[in-house]
């Protein structure tokens, strides 16, 4: 395996029985395989376990960790609690690719082979992914998922191990797919998702779908990103934006609630000020010039930051 393509994925799992073989599939399907895959067994009470048995026979680069039940599903930081029960199983060092890969999901053939060459290209691509769709629960089309080009998906992080070195990591907390594409762009590199339709998936849960129902997590996402330092004004206008999707106005009703609540309460917000002041007007910019020609503007303004920073560890 050419050292310089060998990735490594690390998937969170609880109770996907009902997902999981399409997405053992299509992983196993790809034009370039993953030099390791770990995937944490994160408790899961349904066939789950069987399933990844199964698999681990004949998939040699497929390692399964088991946790004991917690008795419960834990999104958020329990996902990334899993995530780094299996980072640490690894030496991250030998790899040159990192991804957080969900288990629910339909991977398109080359979709990592892709995402690589689109790395390969160009240098200050610190994470990137392709494009969830969903199918309509009313009318059985594939549907896109609301998400910006400005951030690789959270069921598909894939990531430079340099970058993903470079900002820390994963914050244990909701809104860490957010926090985590915004803190690369604030050191220089650049976060995205694209929109070709060879890098099209298939999401088997439609994102905001809680294993409690879409309302609990819509309010998850306010909640998160008051917790991350998001601007209120950006987030009502992002609320009023979304009222059309599905489900239609509630969702939107849910998620400033999440927002709201969590502010009159004065829940703890992330503690890094700067992150913050840094967010809070690339945002600002968003709403008045445009969220690409924001992302641009800030992904110009911090080349220099990143050349400097990279050149000396090169030199």
């Amino acid at each position: 395996m050419d050292p310089s393509r060998r990735y490594l994925l690390i998937s969170p799992c609880r109770d996907e029985a009902q997902y999981l073989r399409r997405t053992l599939d299509s992983v196993a399907a790809q034009s370039v395989q993953p030099a390791a895959w770990v995937i944490v067994d994160d408790g899961s009470t349904d066939g789950t376990s069987a399933i990844l048995e199964e698999y681990a026979r004949h998939l040699p680069y497929l390692t399964v960790i088991r946790r004991t039940d917690r008795g419960r599903r834990e999104v958020g930081p329990g996902v990334i609690e899993a995530f780094y029960a299996g980072l640490k199983t690894v030496h991250l060092e030998e790899f040159a690719y990192v991804c957080k890969l969900d288990t629910d999901l339909d991977l398109p053939v080359r979709y990592f082979e892709l995402l690589m060459r689109r790395m390969e290209s160009n240098p200050r691509l610190g994470t990137t992914s392709g494009k969830p769709w969903f199918v309509a629960p009313h009318s059985g089309a594939l549907r896109p998922e609301i998400c910006g080009d400005e951030m690789s998906v959270g069921m598909t992080k894939f990531y430079r191990v340099a970058c993903f070195e470079e900002i820390g990591g994963f914050v244990r907390e909701v809104m860490w797919d957010g926090i985590d594409c915004h803190r690369a762009r604030m050191l220089g590199w650049i976060a995205e998702s694209v929109d070709h339709e060879s890098l099209r998936f298939v999401h088997l849960r439609p994102q905001g779908a809680s294993h409690k129902g879409v309302w609990t997590g819509r309010l998850r996402a306010g909640f998160g990103q008051y917790f991350m330092g998001t601007s209120p004004l950006y987030y009502l206008a992002v609320a009023f934006y979304r009222l059309p999707a599905h489900p239609v106005l509630i969702g939107s009703a849910a998620m400033l609630w999440g927002y709201f609540r969590s502010w009159l309460k004065g829940l703890p917000r992330y503690q890094d000020p700067e992150f913050r002041r840094f967010l809070q007007s690339y945002q600002h910019a968003c709403l008045r010039i445009g969220k690409r020609a924001a992302t641009a503007q800030v992904d110009a303004e911090r080349a220099q930051l990143w050349y400097a920073s990279h050149s000396a560890v090169e030199s």
